[in-house]
Parts: structure tokens; sequence; C-alpha cells
């Protein structure tokens, strides 16, 4: 019977990283802290090493002793550094574990899941797991070599945002899962179907309750066990890669579980969290907040998110919840928050932690994505740090989902009341370098789904909604759309079971599902369209003032094409409709909403129309066509 003999004499820390470690600069402590494979001499095993400055002893408690915490502790480094750490002989991959850690103040017991442990126990099991991260063969050179050029600025990101556990699902096999390998399978070639650029997943890092739909995380370096194993979801985004699809994950640096065996009071004190819960505990999401002015914290969740780009080559981080980072008075009434030293309400550590986890990111990944979903008008999310800003290179608009949304929502013999809703997005719409988003936060909770916001009857429902998107499509900014949106899903999202693929059998669902594809495709295709998203020279109002009639129109251009985009949001059929154009020419219709292909009432049969000098909104070119209800055109120069 083995013996799974404990030593000392081993060490994955060298004299500069526990330098770094208490500088607070050491960003790929997943190289160190947490289980690793190594070999003292001729034997082979695992070392563990975890932070907790306040125990007064800590054991590894596993498969191989029974969690017995008496066989196999911990010893405690005498450079202040607060780490325990020992080698354990024999131990094998697929070994459950967990920490035993006595705290010194009131020899509080918690036993512990390991912080930086790359793979854990299938919920509601919580148990670290040792597994070798190392090894895997990745296949997606030409995808990395070349990521510098798609994820730019001036290129089209068009971003499919996904819930593994409820886009598809085995409805035969007891409503399962999919596994990550499926899904790689599946969704590549869907994503490629529908002209995607990117896929945004919903947080996969381990969590202990799947209703919070992964946003209530307890392990930062270990992706969930329920579809399979870590170089399972490295497959999943080599094969994205291979099929032209960046990955990018949504990450929650924001808050995290309180659940026994998580990061809370993790030796027997709040070590990752604020100990008065007037900064330290959420009360909208019950959960804990991160110190965010303590060192070992901001190496923690930027060696988190360090992390991923490495092990994973995933492409971009959408930071989750950036507003209630910013904001010491989120989600608090008056007396329920402490001010800054200035006596304000920004909450100046985290404003420091997110310039350092951009600057740490972006010196190392220079060609990744980093998104803020923040909702408030905090400046400069998107500017450089050097430049004031916080450093993000792109920031959710949510602005425009909510104005847009509530635009849409209303009949059309009102919407004349509310033109400015729809409009007023340009006026700060190059502040930030912007996403326009219609994620999973709109079709739930008893919001409607995206097809339900809609007014009308069952065609004026589908008309407003290919309208929609046509009209997100042309408007400045990179685009995400939420799963099930694409095909018009009647139900509101359902983490706990699949999309309602079956819908496609129906025409009106079918035909929107290919209009979006098409639009993707003439959105990857038109660099008026994506070229100077971030930049005021990419649009030009046409006409904006017409409210009486619910139209717009606009140029979107670069530095050769223009695409004229009108957009009719009334009821009615507008015959003889004009509308300026930049110069002579003939002009071809390239898309259009109503199109009978689309599931619309209004093909129109003609393609090329010759401008006139027929003056229309100060300019002395314009051509003339019929305008469907609820349509969006667009026109270039033939």
């Amino acid at each position: 019977m083995k013996e799974y003999k404990i030593y000392y004499d081993v060490t994955r820390f060298s004299d500069f990283d526990i330098y770094l470690f208490k500088e607070g600069t050491h960003t790929k402590l997943y190289n160190k802290l947490g289980s690793h494979f190594m070999n003292r001499g001729t034997q082979n095993g695992v070392y563990f090493a975890v932070w907790a400055p306040n125990a007064k002893s800590v054991s590894v408690i596993a498969d191989f002793n029974n969690y017995n915490p008496n066989t196999h502790p911990l010893k405690l480094r005498e450079d202040g550094s607060g780490i325990w750490e020992g080698f354990i002989s024999d131990v094998k991959e697929y070994v459950t574990y967990k920490y035993y850690i006595v705290s010194k103040y009131n020899n509080i017991i918690n036993q512990k899941a390991d912080p930086y442990a790359f793979f854990n126990e299938k919920p509601p099991k919580s148990a670290s797991v040792t597994y070798n991260i190392e090894g895997y063969k990745w296949r997606d050179d030409k995808w990395m070599n070349s990521r510098y050029k798609i994820n730019s600025y001036d290129k089209p990101i068009n971003i499919y945002e996904v819930h593994l556990g409820s886009w598809r699902r085995k409805v035969e096999e007891n409503n399962r899962y999919l596994t990550y390998k499926e899904l790689a399978t599946q969704l590549s070639q869907y994503l490629k179907e529908m002209n995607y650029t990117h896929i945004e997943i919903m947080p996969i890092m381990e969590h202990p309750f799947k209703g919070s739909w992964g946003y209530q995380v307890s392990g930062y370096f270990a992706p969930t066990a329920r579809y399979g194993e870590p170089k399972d979801f490295m497959e999943f985004v080599d094969i994205m890669h291979q099929n032209g699809i960046g990955v990018i994950l949504d990450w929650v640096p924001s808050h995290f579980v309180t659940d026994g065996h998580g990061l809370s009071t993790f030796d027997g004190t709040c070590l990752y969290e604020h100990q008065n819960p007037m900064k330290g505990y959420h009360p909208q999401w019950k959960s804990a907040i991160f110190n965010y002015g303590r060192n070992e914290v901001k190496e923690f969740l930027i060696s988190s998110a360090s992390f991923w780009f490495d092990k994973y080559h995933i492409d971009g981080i959408r930071v989750d919840g950036v507003s209630s980072m910013l904001y010491l008075n989120f989600a608090r009434e008056d007396g329920e928050w402490i001010p800054n030293k200035y006596g304000g309400n920004e909450n100046l550590e985290a404003i420091e932690f997110l310039k350092e986890l951009n600057i740490s990111v972006y010196k190392e990944y220079k060609d990744i994505l980093m998104i803020a979903e923040e909702s408030s008008d905090f400046p400069n999310v998107t500017k450089p740090v050097y430049l004031g800003g916080l450093g993000f290179g792109f920031k959710w608009n949510m602005g425009w989902m909510h104005d847009t949304l509530k635009y849409f929502s209303y009949d059309p013999i009102y919407r004349k009341y509310h033109q400015d809703q729809l409009t007023f997005s340009i006026w700060y719409a190059f502040d930030e370098n912007f996403i326009l988003p219609l994620s999973h936060d709109e079709v739930v909770h008893m919001k409607g789904s995206l097809i339900n916001k809609m007014p009308g009857d069952y065609n004026q429902k589908f008309a407003n909604l290919r309208a929609l998107f046509a009209y997100m499509i042309a408007h400045p900014g990179k685009k995400l759309l939420f799963m099930g949106g694409e095909f018009a899903q009647f139900s509101e999202w359902n983490y706990n079971q699949s999309l309602d693929w079956h819908l496609l059998e129906y025409p009106k669902h079918k035909a929107i599902q290919n209009m979006v594809s098409d639009l993707n495709a003439i959105y990857k295709t038109q660099s008026p369209l994506y070229k100077y998203d971030c930049e005021h020279k990419g649009f030009e109002w046409v006409e904006r003032c017409d409210s009486a009639y619910n139209t717009i129109s606009f140029f979107r251009k670069d530095d050769k094409d223009t695409i004229i985009v009108v957009c009719n949001f009334s009821g009615a059929l507008r015959e003889n409709y004009r509308v300026a154009v930049p110069k002579e020419g003939e002009y071809k219709l390239i898309f259009n909403s109503q199109d009978e292909k689309y599931g619309g009432d209004y093909t129109l049969n003609q393609e090329i129309y010759k401008s006139q000098k027929v003056l229309a909104w100060g300019r002395e070119d314009s051509i003339e066509f019929t305008m469907p209800p609820f349509c969006v055109l667009y026109f270039k120069l033939a």
C-alpha cells in the first residue's frame, strides 16, 4: 500500500517569486500556487501550495488519506509570505482534495477548495481535483499569428453570446448538457453558417449554483466540470480558432460566492473580501466583494485573467459588473456605504485595480479584447491608462440598448414622440469604443424575448425585429446578440433547457435566421459598416428630425465607399420616398429587411436607382423609391 509521504524540501517559489508576491506584481501565480505535478528526485507526486497567512495549521485532505487532516500537514514558509506548501509523493491525476485550515483566531476550522485548482468536481460536489493542465497539442497557430488583424478597432466584430448549458441539450438523453467537444463541433459550424466573427461565453469558471448562470464563481482557474475536463475546453477553443471564430469569456471579478468551500473567510479571516459588510458584501447579489486594495487579491484576479489567455488561448474577456466595482454606493441606500478618503462614492482601490489589470494583460497579450460591462457615465473607460482612462479596449453601450429597445417597444403611432430615444445615442457614440449589446439580461426576468418586445400583430412583430437587427448592424459600434434572438425565440431564455430550435420549422422563424446570417455577411464584407465604428468620420446624418414619419437616414463611410441607410419605423408605406445621396451616380439596393425571402411583404424588384438633381435634406443629389413600413434599406453606389 502506498504511503503518500509528505516532504518539505520541494518548492516552486524562488526568492524573486516571493518578492513579486509581496510587492503585489506577480501575475502568473497559477504557475506557483495550487497543485502541480512535480518530481522529487526519482519520486513523482504533487506539490501543494496555498496562501493562508492567518492559519494556525493547514493540511491536505484527500482521497488518498480518507480526508484525514492529521496525515499530510503543509509547512508555513519562513519568509513572511503566508504561503503553506508541501510535496506529497505518488499522488496521481484525478485525485480529489481540499485544504483543512485551522485559524489561529478562535480555532475556526474550514475545509476549502483550492483557489488555484485547474479542475474541480462536478457540482454539487465541491472538492478540487489534481489535474495536469500541460500537454495539450494546439493546432491554432494560423489563428494566433493573425489574431492582431482580427481583434482590431477597424475590423468587423460581431459576437454571438452563448450560455453553453442551454444552447442545445440532448433531450433524448435525459435533457443532458452537451459536452465541450460536442459544443465545439456544433457551435463552430453554426457560427460559420451565421457569419459571426466571435463567440462570447457566459461564465464557464466553476460555480456551485447553475441558476447563477455562472456569475457566482468559486473556481477562477477551472472551467466548469459540467461539460467536461479542462483539456476538453482547450479543444473547444482550438476548434473555434480553426474555424475562424474568436472566443471571449465572461469573467467576474466584481463579486464571489459565499459558499463554505469557496474564498469567503478563507483562513478564518476575511482574506479575499473586505471585513466590513458595507464594503465586502453585495446586497443585490448576496455575494462577497473582493478587497481590491490588497496586493494578494489583485494578484489573484490578474493571474486569473492572464491564465485564460495563457493556457486556453482565449481572445478576449468581458469584465462583468464594472459599474458595481467603480462605485461604493452601487445598490446601496444612504447610510449603507462608506465614502472614499475624499468623501466621494468612487471606489478608488477598484479603479486602480482595473487599470493594473488592463495594463498587465495588454502588455503581455497585445492582440486581445478587454471589454467592460459598464452601465454608468464613468468617463474614459476605453481610454488608455496613460491618458487617464481605465484602459479597456471596448465598453458595452448599455444606453443604446435601453433606449433602442424602449423605442421599438412603442406602438408606431407613438414613436414620433420618442424620436430622441432613437437618435440620442449618436451624440455619444464616439466618446468610447462601443459594442452594441442585445444581451441575455434583456430576455429574462419577465422582460420578454426580443420578438415579444415588439408591438403589433404577428407579422408586425417580425417586421419590427428585422428592422431592429438591420438598424443595429448599421449603427456605429461592434455588435453582440444573445442566442435565440437570431431566430425570434418567443419564450424568455431559460438556463435549464435548450433553445426552442423547433421554431425553425416555421417559415417566419427560419426566414429571420436567414436574414441575420445575410446581415452578418454584409457587415463582414462592407467596410463602411465597421472600419470607423469608433470615429466620427465613419458616420453622417442625412435626416434625423423627421419624427412625424418615424424615419431616419444616415451614411456609414470608409475612405472609399458609403452605405446609405434608410429606416422607416412607422407602419405606413412611403411611395415616392426620396433620400439624399453623397454624389451623383447609380445606387444599388443591397439589403431590404422587408424582402419576402426574409418573411416580409415588400420585395423591391428594382435594384438600381439612378440619382437625380433633386434637392433632399440639403443635398443636391437624391434617389427616389418605395419605402416599405417597418423597414430598413441599405444602398451602395453601384
